[in-house]
């Protein structure tokens, strides 16, 4: 696609539907797009563009919750701003002791050379503990929202079973908001609910669709990037032997994992509010864009030899967080997460190797997560 152009049109199968789209697929491209306000974002006005481009006419089209990731600014700005109040770096900062006892728990329950499932056991395990951890979620309803949210990124699953899925996860958060109003704790829920800047408040949509956001796009994309980082590592030994001779090359590691597999196929959506020019294309007003992350990410005029595996790439500026206002509010978070995990996997095992014929392993069927099914490994 990069090689025929990169931008064209092509349709594309969303979450809600089949919709003629426009595809950005170069870095330089990609990463202009992702901060160009003239693509919008605006929850009540995208629906209108997306029931304009699907491929069905007439097709009943899922409601985007409105949310920080569906609005442009000053909404955004608002948003971005009150969530940002309670989202911080202190926050962030003080979950480390916890994620890396949560981690030596995860990894102690791996016998060496008994044959596991990285993904289920350590990939989404983790991330899904830590996000229900910063927001507060009781253990016990942590994997109710990794089944919702299973049912909501499939591909093949129905409109009525992703409308039960929706209406689940946003019933359980009205009593979690009910439950921290009552006695709040030092949790984001607790935190979004009183956090006030210039006299305003989060609505109680807001607060819903914020809550149910950072719940499920805060872990999904880290399991992937565990996931695959790991794979990464499986498949290129002497990039792994690097890593356990210095362990102060894994943060930058952790960046070549981001770029070397997007967590994200696509950018989430967006629609051209005025005609946008690229290069000799023009993408006219009200049509949707997609950019490719994975595309932009592997794009031979940005990074040499951009198909190879490289800790010790220079290179480190990947969209695989997004660019400009709508860049990934939990980058630090998933970062960190992902220097605790692969510091404590090449401290504590030696010998790793695949459990299956690579050629074997499936990747999710999603337009929207770059994900293993499934990982059989053996550590020792």
């Amino acid at each position: 696609m990069r090689d025929d152009g990169v931008v064209r049109r092509h349709v594309v199968k969303t979450l809600a539907t089949e919709l003629h789209a426009w595809v950005v697929t170069g870095y330089e491209e990609s990463r202009a797009m992702l901060a160009d306000p003239r693509l919008s974002k605006e929850a009540e006005e995208l629906l209108k563009v997306m029931a304009a481009q699907t491929v069905r006419p007439g097709e009943t089209i899922a409601q985007t919750p409105r949310s920080m990731l569906f609005s442009d600014p000053p909404d955004h700005t608002r948003l971005r701003k009150l969530i940002g109040n309670a989202f911080t770096m202190r926050r962030v900062r003080e979950l480390r002791p916890w994620i890396e006892e949560t981690t030596d728990g995860l990894l102690d329950s791996v016998r060496p050379g008994e044959p596991f499932d990285l993904v289920e056991r350590i990939a989404m395990a983790l991330p899904i503990y830590v996000i229900g951890k910063l927001l507060g979620v009781p253990p016990e309803r942590r994997d109710d929202f990794r089944s919702w949210n299973g049912v909501l990124a499939g591909l093949e699953t129905s409109a009525e079973e992703k409308g039960k899925a929706h209406q689940l996860a946003f019933s359980y958060l009205r009593e979690l908001i009910a439950d921290k109003r009552r006695a709040p704790g030092d949790d984001m829920v607790s935190a979004l609910t009183e956090i006030q800047e210039d006299g305003t408040r989060l609505t109680e949509p807001e607060l819903l669709s914020t809550i149910f956001l950072l719940m499920n796009a805060g872990y999904e994309t880290t399991a992937h990037m565990i996931s695959s980082g790991t794979l990464a590592l499986l498949q290129t030994p002497h990039q792994r032997e690097l890593l356990r001779r210095d362990p102060t090359l894994v943060p930058g590691a952790v960046e070549e994992f981001l770029r070397y597999e997007s967590p994200l196929n696509l950018s989430t959506i967006r629609f051209t509010a005025s005609p946008v020019r690229l290069g000799d294309v023009t993408i006219p007003a009200n049509e949707i864009v997609f950019i490719s992350l994975l595309s932009a990410n592997r794009d031979p005029e940005k990074f040499d030899e951009p198909d190879t595996f490289d800790v010790l790439r220079a290179n480190k500026s990947h969209l695989s967080f997004g660019h400009g206002i709508h860049h990934c509010i939990g980058a630090p978070l998933a970062r960190m997460e992902g220097e605790i995990v692969f510091r404590k996997l090449l401290e504590r095992f030696g010998t790793w190797q695949l459990g299956v014929p690579a050629e074997e392993l499936e990747w999710k069927y999603s337009a929207q997560f770059r994900g293993l099914e499934r990982l059989p490994i053996r550590l020792s």
